[in-house]
């Protein structure tokens, strides 16, 4: 086994993703959440139920670990973390603090923190037209309300814990990650899967409820992507927050009509223009991600979202929810 690797938060969508890709490479891998994968087992060697609020699990989680991989975090979609930002600042702060502090006391060598695109101000984010942000456009601050500023707190945390501890840190800023086996219904799933689950359920020529006014913009990036570029920044010596994410952008009105095509279905449009969809644009502008690590993600946004609405569809069906809709099968 190559490295002793530790990844918080292993139970969820890219934690669990992460955990594979590094067992493929040879690590030896312990995973720790709240809870085991949804949809398949763990490929982890170790996989331990702790809640890392608390100081004592964080040492049990990172005892004897090289590396620690951080993606556990209190987090969800854009109406999650607009309605629950006290609770988000509290568990996920708590989490992160004694996790890095858990694995400079126990001898880890190096830590990775999973922050967000949601430490971007807001007064660069008010045209769907976005300029593609980069990561010094983090400051003067703005970040988005209580998630962002406390993915932004931890970034310098995690400066500070490598200038003045020598604890090797690596801060990577994620866009709208998406993909199979995650969340996809019950408020915290994100809009690919949200409008995946939506197109899924609706009959052809049907109507689906859409945030906003559909002319609000993203990016999105698929999750071996993600998982790919994770590991390239771990092994690199870069330690400044790097932008992880595609840099196509595309409206949620696009994105609904990518879906329903995937779907071979005629889809209607009905905007809900009181529902959150937070920054009016948002891009990756990838530059210093080609620069660093000499790569950049390389699935594309129809390949990645059919994956996603196969795996989507497959399981609303195998809970009945297909079946029950007569004429909807894709």
């Amino acid at each position: 086994m190559s490295k002793r690797v530790l990844v918080t938060g292993a139970g969820g969508f890219i934690g669990h993703h992460l955990v594979r890709y590094l067992v493929e490479r040879g690590c030896y891998v312990r995973g720790v959440d709240l809870k085991y994968p949804e949809y398949e087992p763990t490929a982890a060697h170790d996989f331990q139920i702790l809640d890392l609020r608390r100081w004592d699990n964080c040492l049990q989680a990172t005892a004897g670990m090289e590396e620690v991989y951080g993606l556990a975090a209190e987090m969800g979609g854009i109406g999650y973390i607009e309605s629950n930002k006290a609770v988000i600042v509290r568990d996920s702060t708590m989490i992160n603090m004694n996790s890095i502090e858990a694995a400079r006391v126990n001898g880890a060598k190096r830590f990775l923190f999973t922050s967000s695109a949601c430490v971007y101000p807001g007064y660069r984010q008010k045209e769907s037209n976005v300029t593609p942000l980069k990561e010094d456009d983090a400051y003067p601050a703005d970040a988005e309300d209580g998630y962002g500023w406390e993915k932004l707190y931890f970034e310098r945390t995690c400066r500070h814990y490598r200038e003045d501890f020598g604890l090797e840190t690596r801060v990577v800023r994620f866009h709208n990650i998406f993909g199979p086996l995650g969340t996809y219904d019950g408020g915290r799933e994100k809009s690919p899967a949200a409008i995946c689950r939506k197109v899924a359920l609706v009959e052809d020529g049907g109507t689906i409820e859409v945030w906003g006014d559909g002319l609000q913009t993203r990016s999105y990036c698929y999750i071996d992507d993600c998982v790919e570029g994770i590991y390239r920044l771990m092994r690199s010596d870069y330690p400044q927050p790097l932008n992880l994410g595609q840099d196509r952008l595309i409206s949620i009105n696009e994105l609904v009509d990518l879906v329903s095509k995937i779907a071979g279905k005629t889809v209607q449009r009905k905007h809900n223009l009181t529902a959150p969809q937070g920054v009016r644009g948002r891009n990756s502008d990838n530059s210093r991600l080609r620069e660093v690590l000499g790569w950049e993600p390389r699935v594309s946004l129809e390949e990645g979202l059919a994956k996603t609405y196969r795996f989507i569809y497959g399981e609303l069906e195998k809970a009945g929810r297909i079946r029950a809709l007569a004429g909807t099968a894709a």
